[in-house]
């Protein structure tokens, strides 16, 4: 068991760690969808202090998820190559420091959101619930990043309700196509792990698709792709979008370079690079939204 240090100042790094701010990808692939519907609740751009609440709200309730994502498979991370320096895995911060840093992340957002329309409140119950149950899963469902992507995009819902006091078709719809973003991009990063889960016993949609991971990481970028330009045209918007779609495609087309041959290396880059599909599809919606603003 690793020594840690005893005061708070020499605690901070470990808690940063456990909360993985040092790594900001997970962020970053919750920011880009809540963001998106918000522009696309707001019919253009949303309120400043709205997007700076989910923004912030983001970065806790990802930052608690990792904490009681480390809590739930503390036994399994020392025996995966990745994650055996975690510092639970390694006894550097205890089980109670972790359970209440994870609940006072929680707290915070759940004040930051105190301003906005009471249905945001209502729906932070079941995001609170699918940020707390999502690391089980692993246990027993096939497709566990399927639940990963309603957990990821639940921003989506909330976002909408923010500034519409109402969830419309159109927000399942693009929580939908999340979903399948999220199960194309964490089955590359689940193809870095899988010798390792297969030892431990873990499921994860790569050990579920098999010979077909690759054929079904492709699949899932295409329907998202789809389901992402089926909401741009609901919401009348113009070119600008719809090439970053293609944009996004093509991003997509480059990860089949690196993960066909599976390395365990270039799927892990695959699975970074995902942020940068994110990005383009909001840096092209902000743009459609100057060129082509709302009626």
């Amino acid at each position: 068991m690793m020594i840690a240090p005893a005061t708070l100042s020499g605690r901070l790094p470990l808690y940063l760690r456990l909360m993985r701010l040092d790594k900001p990808i997970g962020i970053l692939l919750l920011m880009w969808p809540t963001l998106w519907a918000l522009w696309l609740a707001a019919d253009g751009v949303p309120p400043l202090h709205v997007v700076a609440i989910f923004v912030l709200g983001t970065a806790l309730m990802r930052s608690a998820g990792c904490v009681i994502n480390d809590y739930a498979d503390r036994d399994f991370d020392g025996h995966v190559e990745r994650t055996r320096t975690r510092p639970l895995a390694t006894g550097a911060v205890t089980i109670r420091e972790a359970l209440l840093l994870a609940a006072g992340l929680s707290l915070v957002s759940f004040v930051l959101i105190l301003p906005l329309d009471p249905l945001v409140r209502w729906l932070s119950l079941p995001a609170l619930f699918l940020a707390v149950s999502y690391p089980y899963t692993k246990r027993f469902l096939a497709i566990p990043q399927a639940y990963l992507g309603i957990a990821f995009g639940f921003g989506i819902p909330m976002g909408f309700a923010a500034l519409q006091g109402e969830v419309p078709a159109i927000a399942w719809l693009l929580l939908l196509a999340n979903i399948f973003w999220a199960v194309a991009y964490d089955t590359e990063y689940a193809m870095v792990d899988r010798p390792d889960d297969l030892k431990i016993g873990i499921k994860t949609s790569a050990i579920t698709f098999g010979r077909f991971d690759v054929a079904a990481v492709m699949l899932c970028y295409a329907v998202a792709f789809g389901l992402i330009a089926a909401v741009g045209v609901a919401a009348g918007r113009g070119p600008w979008f719809f090439g970053g779609i293609a944009v996004a495609a093509g991003i997509a087309i480059y990860h089949y370079t690196l993960i066909r041959d599976r390395d365990r290396a270039r799927c892990f880059r695959a699975f970074l690079h995902n942020n940068w599909v994110g990005a383009v599809l909001f840096v092209a919606l902000v743009i459609d939204y100057v060129a082509f603003p709302a009626a």
